[in-house]
């Protein structure tokens, strides 16, 4: 009869445990890896003609992208900075492809 006491009791003493860490999964770990993957879709879809902050705040204009590497201007004398993709930090200004621009002009004069 003791032994059945003791099944018991390491049963209870192993929901709490384990509802903790089904608690920090749903509460820290998944909206941590839905966020990495919106920034590496991010990353993955920048477009010459952004423009970008970089992780450390400098704000410029996507001018040639070459695998990981970015170029962009900044400042009125247009100084290029290269820069790897990870360090982009987010995207200000999408720039519009042409075909865009023209179903927007489309849609006005309607």
């Amino acid at each position: 009869m003791a032994a059945a006491n003791t099944g018991g009791a390491s049963l209870g003493g192993l929901i709490l445990p384990i509802a903790i860490l089904v608690f920090f999964y749903l509460l820290v770990i998944r909206p941590q890896k839905k966020r990495e993957k919106q920034i590496r879709e991010m990353r993955d879809n920048l477009k010459v003609g952004d423009q970008i902050v970089t992780i450390g705040g400098i704000l410029g204009k996507i001018i040639k992208i070459k695998d990981d590497m970015v170029t962009i201007e900044v400042g009125s004398n247009k100084t290029k900075l290269d820069l790897t993709k990870w360090a982009v930090g987010s995207v200000l200004n999408k720039s519009e492809s042409k075909d865009e621009e023209n179903e927007k002009d489309k849609k006005e004069e309607e």
